[in-house]
């Protein structure tokens, strides 16, 4: 699951380069996980800053689920976002 996120917040910021800080695989988990998840409306894209790097607000608090139901949550996600992209059929 990390790895998917790291490469759909990658795919997002539209930068591929061999070494990232670990605060920028971070940041780039974070930018997938609010991109997947704002067909939901729990994000909403709010700007991209000067270094290029896209920024989203919540616009609803995640509700509490357990592991196995947000795993499926961002499975789901993930998913959509690939027939969005039209990486997958």
């Amino acid at each position: 699951m990390n790895g998917t996120l790291f490469l759909v917040g990658m795919q997002e910021l539209g930068r591929w380069q061999a070494k990232w800080t670990k605060e920028e695989k971070q940041d780039l988990m974070h930018i997938a996980i609010c991109r997947l998840l704002s067909p939901y409306g729990f994000y909403e894209f709010d700007y991209v800053d000067q270094d290029g790097w896209p920024h989203y607000q919540v616009r609803e608090e995640l509700p509490a689920l357990k592991a196995g139901e947000q795993s499926v949550l961002m499975k789901e996600a993930i998913v959509n976002y690939f027939l969005e992209k039209n990486l997958i059929d």
